[in-house]
């Protein structure tokens, strides 16, 4: 790191902490439930990088084939199911 983005660092704490000295308790409270929601999320997307969504359009396109037949033998027998129902 350069000394130049040290210093801006260095900086940027001193204005935090400045800052963090003129809050109240309600506000300091706040301001660590961000920094702790700021540190989860930056740990989430390291963990977990976004999906690649292409891969999944095999497998549905395969599984809503298979959906689509299995809907189609469940309605005949809920029809069959019905008709027996009304004759009763």
């Amino acid at each position: 790191m350069s000394h130049a983005v040290e210093n801006a660092n260095f900086l940027i704490k001193e204005q935090i902490a400045q800052t963090l000295d003129d809050l109240s308790d309600i506000e300091l409270k706040k301001v660590i439930e961000y920094v702790s929601f700021l540190k989860f999320r930056s740990r989430r997307k390291a963990i977990s990088p976004p999906p690649d969504v292409s891969q999944w359009a095999k497998p549905y396109a395969e599984f809503a084939e298979e959906d689509r037949q299995l809907a189609e033998e469940g309605m005949e027998e809920y029809t069959n199911g019905l008709v027996k129902e009304d004759k009763k």
